[in-house]
Protein backbone atom coordinates (compact mmCIF):
# COMPACT_ATOMS: atom_id res chain seq x y z
CA UNK A 1 0.00 0.00 0.00
CA UNK A 2 1.42 3.41 -0.89
CA UNK A 3 1.45 5.98 2.12
CA UNK A 4 1.30 9.55 1.55
CA UNK A 5 4.04 11.74 2.46
CA UNK A 6 2.76 13.26 5.34
CA UNK A 7 0.97 10.26 7.89
CA UNK A 8 -1.51 10.77 11.11
CA UNK A 9 -0.26 7.99 13.96
CA UNK A 10 -3.77 8.04 15.32
CA UNK A 11 -5.78 7.44 11.90
CA UNK A 12 -3.21 4.83 10.80
CA UNK A 13 -3.39 2.30 13.98
CA UNK A 14 -6.75 2.54 13.60
CA UNK A 15 -6.97 1.91 10.04
CA UNK A 16 -5.18 -1.70 10.70
CA UNK A 17 -5.89 -4.95 12.06
CA UNK A 18 -3.45 -5.73 15.14
CA UNK A 19 0.15 -7.11 13.98
CA UNK A 20 2.19 -9.59 16.24
CA UNK A 21 4.19 -6.70 17.25
CA UNK A 22 1.19 -5.06 18.68
CA UNK A 23 -0.45 -8.70 20.40
CA UNK A 24 3.36 -8.71 21.84
CA UNK A 25 2.96 -5.32 23.21
CA UNK A 26 -0.44 -6.48 25.10
CA UNK A 27 1.25 -9.16 26.38
CA UNK A 28 4.54 -7.18 28.02
CA UNK A 29 2.17 -4.65 29.17
CA UNK A 30 0.30 -7.71 30.82
CA UNK A 31 2.81 -9.25 32.44
CA UNK A 32 4.06 -5.50 33.52
CA UNK A 33 0.74 -5.62 35.45
CA UNK A 34 0.85 -9.02 36.76
CA UNK A 35 4.26 -8.42 38.57
CA UNK A 36 2.94 -4.86 40.10
CA UNK A 37 -0.15 -6.72 41.10
CA UNK A 38 2.07 -9.34 42.96
CA UNK A 39 4.17 -6.97 44.72
CA UNK A 40 1.14 -4.82 45.54
CA UNK A 41 -0.72 -8.23 47.53
CA UNK A 42 2.58 -9.50 48.69
CA UNK A 43 3.10 -8.35 52.10
CA UNK A 44 -0.83 -9.48 53.19
CA UNK A 45 0.38 -13.32 52.92
CA UNK A 46 3.56 -12.88 54.56
CA UNK A 47 2.62 -10.25 57.31
CA UNK A 48 1.18 -13.33 59.82
CA UNK A 49 4.38 -14.75 59.66
CA UNK A 50 6.31 -11.41 59.99
CA UNK A 51 4.22 -10.65 63.35
CA UNK A 52 5.19 -14.16 64.67
CA UNK A 53 8.95 -14.22 64.24
CA UNK A 54 9.31 -10.17 65.24
CA UNK A 55 6.60 -10.67 67.97
CA UNK A 56 5.14 -7.00 67.29
CA UNK A 57 1.63 -6.64 67.44
CA UNK A 58 -0.32 -5.72 64.08
CA UNK A 59 -0.92 -2.06 65.35
CA UNK A 60 2.86 -1.75 65.27
CA UNK A 61 2.85 -3.35 61.88
CA UNK A 62 0.32 -0.61 60.67
CA UNK A 63 3.13 1.19 59.76
CA UNK A 64 4.62 -1.10 57.30
CA UNK A 65 1.04 -1.78 55.40
CA UNK A 66 0.48 1.50 54.74
CA UNK A 67 3.54 2.64 53.39
CA UNK A 68 3.00 1.08 50.10
CA UNK A 69 -0.13 2.50 49.36
CA UNK A 70 1.11 6.19 50.48
CA UNK A 71 3.87 4.92 48.05
CA UNK A 72 1.87 4.47 44.89
CA UNK A 73 -0.56 7.73 45.50
CA UNK A 74 3.08 9.41 45.17
CA UNK A 75 3.96 7.16 42.26
CA UNK A 76 0.90 7.30 40.27
CA UNK A 77 1.04 11.50 40.89
CA UNK A 78 4.28 12.47 40.69
CA UNK A 79 6.40 9.50 38.54
CA UNK A 80 3.27 8.36 36.91
CA UNK A 81 3.10 11.59 35.12
CA UNK A 82 6.70 12.07 34.08
CA UNK A 83 6.36 9.88 30.79
CA UNK A 84 4.80 12.42 29.40
CA UNK A 85 8.03 14.57 29.74
CA UNK A 86 10.99 11.64 29.26
CA UNK A 87 8.70 8.46 27.66
CA UNK A 88 6.46 6.17 29.05
CA UNK A 89 9.48 3.30 27.59
CA UNK A 90 12.01 5.62 30.29
CA UNK A 91 9.67 5.38 33.00
CA UNK A 92 8.12 2.18 32.60
CA UNK A 93 12.15 0.77 32.71
CA UNK A 94 12.89 2.38 35.46
CA UNK A 95 9.74 1.95 37.85
CA UNK A 96 9.92 -1.90 37.35
CA UNK A 97 13.82 -2.02 38.08
CA UNK A 98 13.07 0.28 40.96
CA UNK A 99 9.90 -2.04 42.51
CA UNK A 100 11.53 -5.21 41.66
CA UNK A 101 14.73 -3.89 43.35
CA UNK A 102 13.14 -2.60 46.50
CA UNK A 103 10.78 -5.70 46.28
CA UNK A 104 14.15 -7.65 46.66
CA UNK A 105 15.94 -5.11 49.46
CA UNK A 106 12.67 -5.88 51.46
CA UNK A 107 13.44 -9.14 52.45
CA UNK A 108 16.66 -8.42 54.24
CA UNK A 109 14.75 -5.69 56.58
CA UNK A 110 15.41 -5.77 60.11
CA UNK A 111 13.15 -3.73 61.92
CA UNK A 112 9.25 -2.49 61.09
CA UNK A 113 11.32 1.33 60.32
CA UNK A 114 13.74 -0.09 57.69
CA UNK A 115 10.89 -2.23 56.16
CA UNK A 116 8.01 0.48 55.83
CA UNK A 117 10.54 3.12 54.38
CA UNK A 118 11.41 -0.20 51.52
CA UNK A 119 7.60 -0.43 51.11
CA UNK A 120 6.98 3.18 50.64
CA UNK A 121 9.97 3.32 47.48
CA UNK A 122 8.64 0.02 46.25
CA UNK A 123 4.82 1.90 46.11
CA UNK A 124 6.67 4.88 44.21
CA UNK A 125 7.47 2.02 41.50
CA UNK A 126 4.43 0.46 41.92
CA UNK A 127 3.00 4.09 41.77
CA UNK A 128 4.40 5.01 37.95
CA UNK A 129 4.16 1.39 36.61
CA UNK A 130 0.47 1.07 36.07
CA UNK A 131 -0.67 4.09 34.45
CA UNK A 132 2.24 4.05 32.01
CA UNK A 133 1.31 0.54 30.76
CA UNK A 134 -2.10 1.94 30.55
CA UNK A 135 -1.04 4.84 28.44
CA UNK A 136 1.54 2.98 26.15
CA UNK A 137 -1.16 0.03 25.70
CA UNK A 138 -3.63 2.63 24.75
CA UNK A 139 -2.06 4.67 22.24
CA UNK A 140 -0.25 1.74 20.68
CA UNK A 141 -3.51 -0.49 20.09
CA UNK A 142 -6.73 0.46 17.34
CA UNK A 143 -9.72 2.79 19.48
CA UNK A 144 -12.23 0.52 17.84
CA UNK A 145 -10.84 -2.70 20.49
CA UNK A 146 -8.98 -0.18 23.22
CA UNK A 147 -11.12 -1.12 26.29
CA UNK A 148 -11.40 -4.37 25.57
CA UNK A 149 -7.27 -4.82 25.06
CA UNK A 150 -6.82 -2.78 28.39
CA UNK A 151 -9.06 -4.64 30.43
CA UNK A 152 -7.25 -7.95 29.23
CA UNK A 153 -4.20 -6.37 30.75
CA UNK A 154 -5.45 -5.10 33.91
CA UNK A 155 -6.31 -9.08 34.04
CA UNK A 156 -2.47 -9.62 35.02
CA UNK A 157 -3.19 -7.90 38.03
CA UNK A 158 -5.79 -10.19 39.99
CA UNK A 159 -3.22 -12.97 38.32
CA UNK A 160 0.04 -11.11 39.86
CA UNK A 161 -2.54 -10.67 43.13
CA UNK A 162 -3.63 -14.75 43.37
CA UNK A 163 -0.13 -16.09 42.15
CA UNK A 164 1.34 -14.42 45.16
CA UNK A 165 -0.90 -16.42 47.61
CA UNK A 166 -0.20 -19.60 46.02
CA UNK A 167 3.44 -18.99 45.95
CA UNK A 168 3.36 -17.82 50.23
CA UNK A 169 1.62 -21.24 50.88
CA UNK A 170 4.23 -22.83 49.24
CA UNK A 171 7.30 -21.31 50.13
CA UNK A 172 7.29 -19.94 53.44
CA UNK A 173 7.07 -23.07 55.19
CA UNK A 174 9.75 -23.99 53.20
CA UNK A 175 12.07 -21.23 52.93
CA UNK A 176 10.27 -18.49 55.52
CA UNK A 177 8.89 -15.09 54.57
CA UNK A 178 12.02 -14.01 52.80
CA UNK A 179 11.46 -16.13 50.23
CA UNK A 180 8.95 -14.71 49.16
CA UNK A 181 10.36 -11.55 49.13
CA UNK A 182 12.40 -12.37 46.99
CA UNK A 183 10.46 -13.75 44.48
CA UNK A 184 8.58 -10.60 44.09
CA UNK A 185 11.62 -8.92 43.53
CA UNK A 186 13.20 -11.51 41.09
CA UNK A 187 10.04 -11.61 38.79
CA UNK A 188 10.21 -8.16 37.71
CA UNK A 189 13.83 -7.97 37.38
CA UNK A 190 14.00 -11.13 35.37
CA UNK A 191 10.96 -9.61 33.18
CA UNK A 192 13.64 -6.20 32.86
CA UNK A 193 15.57 -7.41 29.65
CA UNK A 194 12.40 -8.31 27.55
CA UNK A 195 11.36 -4.73 28.38
CA UNK A 196 14.72 -3.34 27.42
CA UNK A 197 14.97 -5.34 24.17
CA UNK A 198 10.86 -5.42 23.00
CA UNK A 199 9.22 -2.51 24.72
CA UNK A 200 9.10 0.68 22.21
CA UNK A 201 8.68 4.04 22.85
CA UNK A 202 5.41 5.02 21.98
CA UNK A 203 5.00 6.69 18.51
CA UNK A 204 2.19 9.11 19.35
CA UNK A 205 4.41 10.62 21.97
CA UNK A 206 7.58 11.17 19.88
CA UNK A 207 5.38 12.91 17.24
CA UNK A 208 4.16 15.49 20.56
CA UNK A 209 8.31 15.80 21.44
CA UNK A 210 9.44 16.80 18.09
CA UNK A 211 11.37 13.18 17.08
CA UNK A 212 12.94 13.39 13.55
CA UNK A 213 10.57 11.55 10.59
CA UNK A 214 13.43 8.75 10.69
CA UNK A 215 13.19 8.13 14.61
CA UNK A 216 9.51 8.18 14.29
CA UNK A 217 9.37 5.63 11.42
CA UNK A 218 11.80 3.41 12.66
CA UNK A 219 9.55 2.61 15.84
CA UNK A 220 6.10 2.48 14.62
CA UNK A 221 7.40 0.60 11.49
CA UNK A 222 8.52 -2.44 13.99
CA UNK A 223 5.32 -1.84 16.03
CA UNK A 224 3.40 -2.33 13.01
CA UNK A 225 5.06 -4.32 10.49
CA UNK A 226 4.44 -2.33 7.82
CA UNK A 227 6.43 -0.16 5.84
CA UNK A 228 6.58 3.48 5.80
CA UNK A 229 8.98 4.11 3.09
CA UNK A 230 8.36 7.25 1.45
CA UNK A 231 6.35 9.37 4.46
CA UNK A 232 8.61 12.34 5.56
CA UNK A 233 6.10 13.98 8.41
CA UNK A 234 4.14 12.41 11.02
CA UNK A 235 1.54 13.74 12.76
CA UNK A 236 -0.91 12.92 15.67
CA UNK A 237 -4.15 14.56 14.11
CA UNK A 238 -4.83 15.72 17.67
CA UNK A 239 -6.63 19.37 18.70
CA UNK A 240 -4.36 22.12 19.90
CA UNK A 241 -4.15 22.57 23.51
CA UNK A 242 -3.90 25.93 24.59
CA UNK A 243 -1.12 24.72 27.61
CA UNK A 244 2.16 23.84 27.32
CA UNK A 245 2.33 21.67 30.84
CA UNK A 246 0.86 18.69 31.04
CA UNK A 247 -0.58 19.22 34.40
CA UNK A 248 -2.31 22.24 33.02
CA UNK A 249 -3.90 20.48 30.19
CA UNK A 250 -5.74 18.91 33.19
CA UNK A 251 -7.36 21.91 34.19
CA UNK A 252 -7.30 24.23 30.97
CA UNK A 253 -11.39 24.55 29.82
CA UNK A 254 -12.56 21.63 27.57
CA UNK A 255 -10.61 19.18 30.21
CA UNK A 256 -11.76 20.66 33.33
CA UNK A 257 -14.51 18.78 33.92
CA UNK A 258 -13.74 15.71 32.20
CA UNK A 259 -11.07 15.73 35.26
CA UNK A 260 -13.03 16.22 37.70
CA UNK A 261 -15.19 13.66 36.98
CA UNK A 262 -13.00 11.19 36.29
CA UNK A 263 -11.56 12.07 39.68
CA UNK A 264 -14.68 11.55 41.54
CA UNK A 265 -15.34 8.35 39.65
CA UNK A 266 -12.09 6.41 40.03
CA UNK A 267 -12.40 7.92 44.17
CA UNK A 268 -15.83 6.36 44.58
CA UNK A 269 -15.15 3.16 43.20
CA UNK A 270 -11.85 2.52 44.91
CA UNK A 271 -13.35 2.96 48.17
CA UNK A 272 -16.01 1.19 47.87
CA UNK A 273 -14.20 -1.74 46.78
CA UNK A 274 -11.57 -1.64 49.33
CA UNK A 275 -13.66 -1.29 51.79
CA UNK A 276 -15.59 -4.24 50.42
CA UNK A 277 -12.33 -6.69 49.74
CA UNK A 278 -10.53 -4.91 53.23
CA UNK A 279 -12.95 -5.77 55.87
CA UNK A 280 -15.85 -8.61 54.64
CA UNK A 281 -13.40 -11.55 55.85
CA UNK A 282 -13.52 -9.75 59.37
CA UNK A 283 -17.30 -9.15 59.07
CA UNK A 284 -17.71 -13.17 57.92
CA UNK A 285 -15.65 -14.30 60.66
CA UNK A 286 -17.28 -12.27 63.35
CA UNK A 287 -20.79 -13.41 61.98
CA UNK A 288 -19.47 -17.21 62.45
CA UNK A 289 -18.11 -18.28 59.44
CA UNK A 290 -14.85 -20.37 59.36
CA UNK A 291 -11.62 -17.96 58.14
CA UNK A 292 -11.11 -20.63 54.90
CA UNK A 293 -14.98 -19.84 54.10
CA UNK A 294 -14.78 -16.26 54.77
CA UNK A 295 -11.16 -15.88 52.41
CA UNK A 296 -13.34 -18.34 49.74
CA UNK A 297 -16.30 -16.21 49.42
CA UNK A 298 -14.07 -13.32 49.53
CA UNK A 299 -11.74 -14.19 46.55
CA UNK A 300 -14.80 -14.72 44.72
CA UNK A 301 -15.36 -10.94 44.20
CA UNK A 302 -11.94 -11.00 42.56
CA UNK A 303 -13.30 -13.74 39.86
CA UNK A 304 -16.56 -12.03 39.47
CA UNK A 305 -14.59 -8.61 39.23
CA UNK A 306 -12.04 -10.46 36.24
CA UNK A 307 -15.22 -11.83 33.88
CA UNK A 308 -16.74 -8.20 34.41
CA UNK A 309 -13.43 -6.39 33.16
CA UNK A 310 -13.65 -8.12 30.19
CA UNK A 311 -17.45 -7.79 29.31
CA UNK A 312 -17.49 -3.93 30.50
CA UNK A 313 -14.17 -3.64 28.32
CA UNK A 314 -16.09 -5.85 25.21
CA UNK A 315 -19.51 -3.94 25.36
CA UNK A 316 -17.75 -0.34 25.83
CA UNK A 317 -15.90 -0.95 22.30
CA UNK A 318 -19.51 -1.39 20.77
CA UNK A 319 -21.30 0.84 22.87
CA UNK A 320 -20.95 4.51 24.29
CA UNK A 321 -19.01 4.05 27.12
CA UNK A 322 -19.77 6.50 29.51
CA UNK A 323 -23.01 4.56 29.93
CA UNK A 324 -21.66 1.20 29.92
CA UNK A 325 -19.70 2.05 32.97
CA UNK A 326 -22.06 4.19 34.69
CA UNK A 327 -24.46 1.38 34.01
CA UNK A 328 -21.81 -1.16 35.88
CA UNK A 329 -21.74 1.59 38.75
CA UNK A 330 -25.29 1.50 38.81
CA UNK A 331 -25.84 -2.01 39.19
CA UNK A 332 -23.19 -2.91 41.46
CA UNK A 333 -25.09 -0.48 43.88
CA UNK A 334 -28.32 -2.35 43.52
CA UNK A 335 -26.15 -5.88 44.14
CA UNK A 336 -24.66 -4.16 47.38
CA UNK A 337 -28.15 -2.91 49.00
CA UNK A 338 -29.43 -6.35 47.82
CA UNK A 339 -26.51 -8.35 49.46
CA UNK A 340 -26.71 -5.69 52.99
CA UNK A 341 -30.62 -6.81 53.24
CA UNK A 342 -29.95 -10.51 52.64
CA UNK A 343 -27.27 -10.99 55.24
CA UNK A 344 -23.98 -12.26 55.74
CA UNK A 345 -25.21 -15.60 56.13
CA UNK A 346 -27.83 -15.79 53.13
CA UNK A 347 -27.40 -19.17 50.93
CA UNK A 348 -26.60 -16.79 48.20
CA UNK A 349 -24.18 -14.58 49.53
CA UNK A 350 -21.16 -16.23 47.09
CA UNK A 351 -23.84 -15.33 44.35
CA UNK A 352 -24.24 -11.64 45.63
CA UNK A 353 -20.56 -11.25 46.03
CA UNK A 354 -19.39 -12.34 42.77
CA UNK A 355 -22.38 -9.85 41.36
CA UNK A 356 -21.06 -7.13 43.36
CA UNK A 357 -17.31 -7.83 42.00
CA UNK A 358 -18.78 -8.28 38.57
CA UNK A 359 -20.11 -4.66 38.41
CA UNK A 360 -17.83 -2.47 40.62
CA UNK A 361 -14.83 -3.66 39.39
CA UNK A 362 -15.76 -4.23 36.18
CA UNK A 363 -16.62 -0.53 35.96
CA UNK A 364 -13.38 0.19 38.04
CA UNK A 365 -10.97 -1.60 35.20
CA UNK A 366 -13.52 -0.58 32.23
CA UNK A 367 -12.59 3.39 33.92
CA UNK A 368 -8.60 2.71 33.42
CA UNK A 369 -9.65 1.76 29.73
CA UNK A 370 -11.94 4.88 28.98
CA UNK A 371 -9.05 7.65 30.76
CA UNK A 372 -6.28 7.51 28.40
CA UNK A 373 -8.74 8.56 25.42
CA UNK A 374 -10.07 12.12 27.56
CA UNK A 375 -7.00 13.77 26.71
CA UNK A 376 -4.40 14.41 23.93
CA UNK A 377 -1.06 13.00 23.76
CA UNK A 378 1.15 15.20 25.61
CA UNK A 379 -1.19 15.39 28.98
CA UNK A 380 -2.32 11.32 28.52
CA UNK A 381 0.07 9.59 31.16
CA UNK A 382 -0.17 12.84 33.43
CA UNK A 383 -4.41 12.33 33.12
CA UNK A 384 -4.61 8.46 33.57
CA UNK A 385 -1.79 8.64 36.86
CA UNK A 386 -3.49 11.59 38.41
CA UNK A 387 -6.80 9.82 38.19
CA UNK A 388 -4.71 6.99 39.52
CA UNK A 389 -3.29 8.68 42.29
CA UNK A 390 -6.65 10.63 43.47
CA UNK A 391 -8.49 7.55 43.63
CA UNK A 392 -5.72 5.98 46.13
CA UNK A 393 -6.64 8.21 48.31
CA UNK A 394 -10.42 6.29 47.76
CA UNK A 395 -8.78 2.93 48.60
CA UNK A 396 -7.20 4.39 51.76
CA UNK A 397 -10.01 5.70 52.96
CA UNK A 398 -11.90 2.73 52.16
CA UNK A 399 -9.61 0.81 54.43
CA UNK A 400 -9.40 3.24 57.17
CA UNK A 401 -13.24 4.04 57.46
CA UNK A 402 -14.63 0.21 57.39
CA UNK A 403 -12.74 -0.49 60.96
CA UNK A 404 -14.53 3.18 61.86
CA UNK A 405 -17.97 1.98 61.32
CA UNK A 406 -17.18 -1.48 62.97
CA UNK A 407 -16.02 0.08 66.32
CA UNK A 408 -19.43 2.72 66.25
CA UNK A 409 -21.45 -0.54 66.34
CA UNK A 410 -22.21 -0.51 62.65
CA UNK A 411 -23.60 -4.04 60.95
CA UNK A 412 -23.00 -5.82 57.59
CA UNK A 413 -26.40 -4.46 56.63
CA UNK A 414 -25.82 -0.89 57.12
CA UNK A 415 -22.34 -0.57 55.67
CA UNK A 416 -23.32 -2.55 52.59
CA UNK A 417 -26.60 -0.41 52.38
CA UNK A 418 -24.78 2.97 52.49
CA UNK A 419 -21.97 1.70 50.23
CA UNK A 420 -24.39 1.99 47.81
CA UNK A 421 -24.30 5.97 48.21
CA UNK A 422 -20.77 6.15 46.70
CA UNK A 423 -21.21 3.41 44.06
CA UNK A 424 -24.14 5.58 42.87
CA UNK A 425 -22.53 8.87 42.79
CA UNK A 426 -19.54 6.87 40.81
CA UNK A 427 -21.88 6.43 37.80
CA UNK A 428 -23.44 9.74 37.67
CA UNK A 429 -19.72 11.57 37.83
CA UNK A 430 -18.89 9.57 34.93
CA UNK A 431 -22.13 10.46 32.98
CA UNK A 432 -21.32 13.84 33.50
CA UNK A 433 -17.90 13.66 31.76
CA UNK A 434 -19.50 13.28 28.36
CA UNK A 435 -20.23 17.07 28.72
CA UNK A 436 -16.38 17.64 29.41
CA UNK A 437 -15.44 16.90 26.02
CA UNK A 438 -14.15 19.49 23.99
CA UNK A 439 -15.49 21.17 20.97
CA UNK A 440 -11.73 22.41 19.32
CA UNK A 441 -11.34 22.12 16.26
CA UNK A 442 -8.37 19.30 15.23
CA UNK A 443 -5.00 21.40 14.82
CA UNK A 444 -2.52 18.11 14.20
CA UNK A 445 1.38 18.21 15.83
CA UNK A 446 3.79 17.61 13.21
CA UNK A 447 7.46 16.17 13.69
CA UNK A 448 9.87 17.29 12.34
CA UNK A 449 10.63 16.63 8.93
CA UNK A 450 13.12 13.76 7.71
CA UNK A 451 16.08 15.40 5.52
Amino acid sequence: MQLAPTLNVREFINSRPLSRNQWWLVVLCFLIVAVDGMDVAIMGFIAPSILAEWHISRPAFGIVMGAAPIGLALGALFAGSSSDWFGRRKVLLFSVLGFGLCTLFTAFARNPTEMALLRLLTGLGLGAAMPNATTLLSEYVPERRRAFLVAIMFTGFNLGSAMVGFAAAALIPAFGWQSVLVMGGALPLLLLPLLFFFLPESARFMVTRGYTAAQISKVLAKVSQSPLQGVREFISGEAAVGARQPLAVLFHQGFRLRTITLWVTYFMGLLVIYLTTSWLPTMMKDAGMSVDRAANVTAMFQLGGTVGALLVGWLMDRMNPNKVIAGAYILGAVALVVMGLNGLMSASIVALVVAVGFCLSGAQTGLNGFAPGCYPTMARATGVSWMLGVGRLGSIMGSSIGGVLLSLGWGFEGIFTVLAVPAVLAGLAILLNRRGIANTPTIPYASQSAH
